[in-house]
This record gives C-alpha cells, structure tokens and sequence, in this order.
C-alpha cells in the first residue's frame, strides 16, 4: 500500500511517519512524503535512506505535482499546513493560499485518482473559546484567527467533497500537541528553550488560557486509527485529557528547568486569544478504541530533557528566526 503524507517534515508529520516505518508488518505501507521545507519543516525529522520512504520536496499548491504524486497513491494523510497563530495574525495570505487552496489540489487530485481514504488533519480551533464542558463534533465551527479560520474552510471543504462527490475524506481535531521535534515557536519549546538558554519567557496576559495537552505520539495513534478504522465523511475529535491554564503550565516549566518566576515576563494578550480548548473524544474512544497513552507529567519531563540533550537540532532554528 502507497501512502501520501504531506507536511511530513513538521513536528506531528514526521512523528507519525516515523512512526509508520518503525511498523515493520506486512501491511506496513511505502511512504512518500510531499514537503514545501518552509522554516517549521526540517529534512533530518525524517530517516534518511529507509526503503519504504520516498521524499518530494514541494508545495501542495503544484497541481501538476501533486496530480503525479496522488496517481501512484492508494491513501492521503495531509498535514501540511501554516499553523501558527501570531504569523495569521500579521499575514494571513500564506494561511488561505496553503490550507484552503492547497487542501482543495489534494481533493481535485485524489478525486480524479480515485484515492481513499484521505485524512485531513485538522485542529481544535475550528470551534472557537468554550468556557465550559467540551465541544462534540457536530458543534458549530466558530473560529476566531486568521489561522483557525482557514483550518475551518479546508474542514468544510474537505467534507464537502465526500458529501458531493463521495471521496473518502476522514477529519481529525485535535488539542494542543506536545513532544520532541517541535519547532521552537510554540509554547512548550520556546518556554523550554528559553528557559535553558537563561532567557525569560512570555506569558500573555495573566496566563488564564486553558488548553488540553495531547502527546504527539498519541496524536499519531489517533490518526492512525481513524485512518484504518474510521467510517467515510466522519469527524474525529482526539484529545489528550490534560487541560492546564497557560499559568500552570508555565509553573511546570519553570520547575522542571530549574527556573523562578523571576524569569516570566507578562506581555499584552494577542487579539482573538481563545479562554479555553476543550475536544470531547468520546467518539474515537467509543467507535475506535482511542486513549491517550502518555501520563502528561512524566511526557512534559522527557520533553525537556530532549531539549536539553538536544541543543543541536534546535539551536540552528531560533538562530534562523532572530535574523
């Protein structure tokens, strides 16, 4: 079985494919991976020379490439991407021409090669702030950045080629990711790494936001599992069970660098700051069998200690974004 996966040079991309070469069974599929390597994307997150991996570097907008690509393909995995917030924010034209128009060349493409299934990975920011309980899936989309925005538009788009057109398409949401390889703009990273490089942190606001912290290796099961187990035209939400105001997870941070609060510097909130995240994945438990596998205590300590044992691979990446 051939299966592409695009933006798989990113953190939760590469996680799962790595993850699918480390399956060495008889159903374990070729993978080809299709990666633009803009700054978050990073070639050695990927094993260099494995036989089952095959790597293309370019952008999901090439409708010629991907229509050569998707021809030799049985499944889609789609990750690729913009996805942080504060970039939307200050230019959102990236955000709409990658993930909208870009998740419709896949779906033009995989529709005319009759490709099935194709996840498309999504996040729990379609739905916008909830100050209590969690969303299902059928809750009203209500995005509030530029970011989560174009993540709602290829949602609906993506879905809407299987009510038209009957195109396997599968939907995944999922919370605030965690792990090693993520690139250091996020806030567990840039926290992490600032924190060892002796500098202060942000934290915006009075640090209320509430998110639900997902393992990106438990993220990675999650997808695997609507891939292979889930029905056509459905949503999955898949969560990780922890959820942390940014304060407190900010006091983890500290204490599990070794820092004080002297070292935190409140900084304005963004504009359209979500209060609160919060996935009900009782779906994919119930349908597919998910539970998250990673305590979140002891995941955040192997994190920092990737970090810290680590410094060559993230170093080059904040030097890169000061210049």
């Amino acid at each position: 079985m051939k299966l592409l996966v695009t933006g798989a040079a990113g953190f939760i991309g590469s996680a799962h494919v790595r993850a699918l070469l480390a399956d060495g069974g008889p159903e374990a599929p070729h993978v080809t991976v299709l990666d633009k390597l803009t700054y978050a994307g990073c070639r050695d997150n990927l094993p260099a020379g494995h036989p089952r991996l095959e790597f293309v570097h370019g952008d999901i907008c090439d409708a010629a490439l991907v229509d050569k690509l998707m021809a030799d393909t049985d499944q889609v995995v789609h990750f690729a991407a913009e996805s942080h917030v504060d970039r939307s924010i200050d230019s959102a034209a990236d955000f709409v021409r990658t993930n909208v128009l870009g998740t419709q060349t896949l779906l033009d493409a995989a529709l005319r090669h009759g490709v099935g299934p194709f996840v498309h990975v999504s996040t729990d920011e379609v739905y916008g702030s909830i100050d209590t309980g969690s969303w299902p899936e059928e809750h009203p989309l209500s995005p509030n950045s530029p970011y989560s925005a174009s993540k709602a538009s290829s949602d609906l788009l993506a879905l809407a080629y299987h009510r038209t057109h009957g195109l396997d398409v599968r939907v995944t949401r999922c919370s605030n990711n965690y792990g090693p390889r993520q690139f250091p703009e996020k806030v567990i990273p840039l926290f992490i790494t600032n924190l060892l490089d002796g500098l202060t942190v942000p934290l915006y606001g009075e640090g209320l936001n509430v998110r639900d912290w997902l393992h990106v290796e438990d993220h990675v099961h999650g997808i695997e599992l609507v891939r292979t187990k889930g029905r056509p035209g459905e949503v999955y939400n898949i969560g990780g069970g922890t959820e942390l105001s940014n304060r407190d997870l900010t006091a983890l941070l500290l204490k599990a660098c070794g820092a004080d609060w002297d070292r935190v510097e409140h900084v304005p909130d963004r504009k359209g700051h979500d209060l609160r995240y919060s996935v009900d994945w009782s779906k994919a438990r119930t349908e597919l069998g998910y539970r998250p596998r990673h305590d979140f205590t002891a995941g955040l300590a192997e994190t920092v200690d990737w970090y810290r044992e680590n410094r060559s691979w993230w170093q080059p990446l904040k030097q890169r974004e000061r210049v």
